[in-house]
């Protein structure tokens, strides 16, 4: 006699949750409101986002005084209208400049968050050795980390990425760091990659104007540390490095290539859930890619094969891609072009990972980029 217990479960449907992982408001170096930018985030379809501003969890008391620039002045006028003055807490200091209380997170999440939308906690652990850059994002943190200092720059982000785990360790809470915009003043180089520990994220393309994602003469692009690192990586039986898309957005009134603003890259995560344990969980078994606008239709890793159904727009071509790192050489190949909708590829013993890399002939005016065209990036596979 069967009882209910024979009936087969359903599986969980998973859906693809759009997100950003990087971006800034008053709270550090950004230029709004957190309600005018989750309100943007939200409006323009996202499922998730975060402020990740600088050594901070947004949290406490914290009074701003707005710029005397007409766009800063336009845009708290903006806010005030938006949000009204029963929300809007401001006032007049002794020389007529306009103060405003900024709302922490646990205030202005209630605004947004609903079955549709989540914000996850975030916190950009800035800091820098000898001039160079040392940034990476926790994200759900859970309570400020503030940076640890050491003697290189290798020791320095080792010692932020092992507090971060720590916390997650203490509190039994998915956090996941992932290593910013090594290009930003070219801060970091494949070589300090490869002598980490426990990184599994870092940024392939990052929405400010001063990255440097494409390189230069002297620097490899950010494409090719990728490879670099997961040659490495693979060689020493370490978890493969994955890349993330993000905004790094800091200016929302003013719009141009020499701005950082919102909506350049995302993650497009293939999650059965809009929850934050969910979303990282899915991210660490490399469940998603990373676009500046080019969407997927399909996209599944069976075994060995990597297989990819882009998801056409009007009057645009597709190029898919697929690169591999070979077994003998370490060097960076492409193993196959696909000038259309789908491909696959199966990983041989040739290879030591492949990966693959959509490319459009659309471009974007929100582009910092003007000969910039829409892309996606697929996480790397390997035999291991």
């Amino acid at each position: 006699m069967c009882m209910v217990s024979c009936i087969p479960k359903e599986k969980p449907t998973k859906k693809w949750l759009k997100g950003n992982l990087h971006a800034h408001s008053y709270w550090s170096d950004g230029d709004d409101f957190p309600e005018m930018i989750m309100d943007w985030y939200k409006t323009n379809s996202y499922d998730f986002t975060v402020l990740s501003d600088h050594n901070t969890l947004n949290e406490g008391d914290k009074w701003i005084t707005i710029s005397m620039k007409e766009h800063l002045q336009k845009g708290f006028k903006n806010y005030l209208n938006k949000f009204g003055e029963d929300w809007v807490e401001h006032k007049l200091d002794s020389a007529d400049n306009i103060q405003v209380k900024l709302k922490t997170l646990q205030e202005y999440k209630s605004l947004f968050e609903d079955e549709n939308f989540i914000m996850i906690p975030s916190e950009e652990i800035t800091t820098g050795f000898e001039g160079k850059h040392i940034h990476i994002n926790a994200t759900n943190i859970q309570k400020v980390i503030k940076p640890l200092k050491g003697d290189s720059k290798v020791a320095i982000i080792q010692k932020n990425i092992d507090a971060i785990l720590a916390q997650r360790k203490e509190m039994n809470v998915p956090i996941m760091p992932h290593i910013n915009h090594p290009n930003f003043g070219f801060s970091l180089t494949a070589d300090d990659f490869v002598q980490l520990n426990n990184v599994q994220f870092f940024e392939v393309y990052n929405g400010h104007p001063a990255v440097h994602n494409e390189g230069d003469s002297t620097h490899l692009s950010t494409e090719q540390i990728w490879d670099v690192v997961n040659t490495a990586y693979v060689q020493e039986n370490k978890p493969l490095l994955y890349g993330i898309a993000s905004d790094d957005s800091h200016q929302y009134h003013q719009f141009s290539k020499k701005y950082s603003n919102a909506g350049r890259g995302w993650v497009m995560v293939q999650s059965d859930s809009l929850k934050a344990e969910n979303i990282i969980t899915a991210m660490e078994a490399g469940d998603f890619y990373a676009t500046t606008g080019v969407q997927l239709e399909e996209l599944s890793r069976v075994d060995n094969e990597l297989h990819i159904k882009v998801k056409a727009e009007p009057n645009v071509n597709y190029k898919i891609e697929f690169i591999g790192v070979t077994a003998s050489d370490n060097k960076t190949k492409v193993i196959k072009v696909v000038n259309g909708l789908e491909a696959s590829l199966v990983l041989d013993k040739d290879y030591l990972f492949i990966r693959a890399r959509v490319v459009s002939n659309k471009t974007n005016m929100n582009f910092f980029d003007e000969n910039e065209f829409e892309k996606a990036w697929i996480q790397p596979i390997t035999l291991k």
